[in-house]
């Protein structure tokens, strides 16, 4: 009958529903199960963004319970603010019911739990649909990454910044600058650099140690970092080099107060394993008062205004001119070169002969090097072995001199000329090399050139500079046989005491004290002092820069054993000096 049709198909969708039903419940109970058991926060809502559902990992992090949250909008119990900013950031939830899509955010946030605790999150807010496709809720899943972004800025730190002194690298510092360069007012703010290198830093860390050198490294940091101000930007970029990077800066003079009380800073003693040192610094400052500057350039000309502030004597300060940059290219094309000069044999010695002032004969030469230019012709040593020296070309050309003289010397010995001395400079840098002593040994057996016929000449300012270590060396030296010459003698800071320390043979009095004879009374008066010295240490005299009879005739009543200038001759090849010596005649002007 009709009535038991409907009672059956009544029965089975009943039966339909409470299986339906069934299956919605183990769906839900698993659903349920998966949420509570995943790593991940995950709060639901409704249409109007109140919170519906919390799952464990959720509570725990927001610090809401479920009933707590229920009802309340999502940005109460989920709170992020910006970690940068410290900001309230845009609630993901409001974003994701107004624009019916999936939102994440990209930049790092923490979420502030209900106890004030703070966790770093990464989150993703998706919509929900019904039926008809609108949105009816949200779902809002997020994660724990606090250790992975302490880890990520940990990485970053250390890629950022300097291990010894904590400081900002070079990295860091060249982004600050462009930012810097980028944002700048320029018609009314300017953008400078400071570039500050310790004096004499090598010295630190050779004599005591690179572990007290790192002490004095985190001192020097930690005066700069204290010495500037809040929004400036204090970097090591390596070494002993530091740069102060100024922003929002109202005039040139605010640069200038500043890297005077830097330098003062530096300039106070350092306490250094329990005793008390100094060490100065120098710094060179460039300033970008100009839109278009390029950070590495503002940079580049820092540098080279250091170098001259260390050329100008140090513990002191230059800004960079112009003038500067074309000196540094300058430079650069002199080391270039240099480099090829050595691979091409440009490289010659002219020899000025020195005079006995008894008898007028030559009895030695000074080898003084020239660089034949290609383009340029013939360079004085003043014009490159500035530069051969900062580079480290003095070494190889220093090593080229010394054996070019010694062969020279040795080919006038087997011609059968008189034995004439040939006199060598040293550089500072050639005569601290580890091993020089030896390295001269064998190059005088190489050559076969008796040692007594070589002579060093040493400025004043290489043998104070370390007085004990200097004398270690010429004892060496000495104990080979070769001759040692001050040159420039009274230039420098030599006492009494120093001359009696070190095995030295002669003095050569600076040409200065001898320009101005015989008018000048007080270089005369100086010339008899020197001279009492001398033979009383019975030490031999020279004067250099001889260029008049009258000079030549007063150094005589004196007492100068020898003397060298243009009156004698003029530095010449050594083919000429030869022919000179074959003359048999002394070259001694009227």
């Amino acid at each position: 009958s009709r009535s038991t049709v409907l009672e059956r198909i009544n029965v089975e969708i009943a039966d339909e529903v409470a299986a339906r039903t069934r299956e919605l419940a183990v769906e839900k109970d698993r659903a349920l199960v998966t949420l509570e058991s995943i790593g991940d926060g995950v709060i639901s809502t409704d249409a109007r963004g109140r919170v519906e559902y919390l799952n464990p990992v959720a509570e725990r992090l927001t610090g809401y319970t479920p009933g707590d949250a229920a009802g309340r909008d999502a940005a109460e119990v989920f709170a992020i603010v910006h970690a940068s900013t410290r900001q309230p950031a845009d609630d993901p939830v409001v974003a994701c019911l107004r624009e019916a899509r999936v939102v994440e955010m990209f930049e790092p946030v923490v979420l502030i739990g209900r106890t004030g605790a703070e966790t770093a999150v990464a989150l993703t807010a998706a919509p929900i649909h019904d039926r008809d496709r609108r949105v009816s809720g949200t779902v809002l899943v997020f994660r724990d990454v606090t250790q992975a972004r302490a880890m990520a800025e940990r990485m970053t730190h250390q890629a950022t910044h300097d291990a010894l002194t904590n400081l900002p690298n070079r990295l860091l510092l060249m982004d600050r600058l462009e930012q810097a360069l980028l944002r700048c007012p320029w018609h009314e703010r300017l953008v400078a650099v400071i570039f500050l290198d310790l004096d004499h830093f090598k010295l630190v860390n050779d004599t005591l140690g690179h572990d007290v050198g790192d002490q004095l490294l985190r001192q020097v940091a930690e005066r700069l970092t204290a010495s500037v101000r809040q929004g400036d930007t204090v970097c090591r970029l390596g070494g002993d080099e530091f740069v102060v990077l100024l922003t929002d800066i109202a005039a040139r003079d605010d640069v200038l107060t500043l890297a005077e009380k830097l330098i003062a800073r530096l300039d106070e003693p350092y306490r250094l394993g329990g005793q008390e040192y100094f060490c100065s610094a120098s710094a060179g400052i460039s300033v970008a008062q100009e839109e278009g500057m390029v950070p590495a350039v503002l940079l580049k000309n820092a540098d080279v205004a250091l170098y001259r502030a260390k050329d100008s004597g140090r513990s002191n300060y230059q800004f960079f001119s112009e003038d500067m940059n074309k000196h540094a290219i300058q430079a650069l094309q002199t080391k270039t070169g240099l480099r090829h000069a050595l691979d091409r044999n440009e490289l010659v010695l002219h020899y000025q002969p020195q005079v006995d002032l008894g008898t007028g004969n030559i009895i030695g030469v000074e080898a003084l090097v020239r660089w034949n230019h290609p383009t340029k012709g013939m360079i004085p040593p003043m014009d490159f072995i500035p530069v051969a020296e900062e580079s480290g070309l003095i070494f190889p050309i220093s090593e080229w001199v010394l054996a070019e003289a010694c062969t020279q010397a040795k080919r006038w010995r087997d011609a059968g000329l008189p034995n004439l001395r040939v006199a060598v400079n040293l550089s500072g840098r050639q005569f601290r090399q580890i091993g020089l002593a030896e390295h001269i040994q064998r190059l005088l057996e190489k050559v076969g050139l008796p040692p007594e016929w070589l002579e060093l000449e040493l400025t004043e300012s290489i043998l104070v500079k370390d007085a004990a270590a200097a004398i270690a060396v010429c004892k060496e030296l000495k104990a080979i046989g070769v001759w040692f010459a001050i040159d420039d003698f009274g230039t420098g800071y030599s006492s009494l005491s120093y001359l009696k320390r070190f095995p030295v043979d002669t003095l050569k009095v600076d040409r200065s004290f001898i320009k101005e004879l015989p008018d000048n009374g007080d270089d005369a008066a100086i010339c008899t002092a020197i001279v009492a010295m001398a033979h009383s240490l019975n030490l031999s005299v020279v004067a250099e820069g001889v260029e008049t009879p009258g000079q030549r005739d007063l150094l005589v009543r004196k007492g100068f054993d020898a003397a060298q200038g243009y009156l004698f001759g003029r530095p010449v090849p050594a083919e000429d000096l030869t022919a000179l010596l074959r003359a048999d005649r002394p070259p001694q002007a009227a």
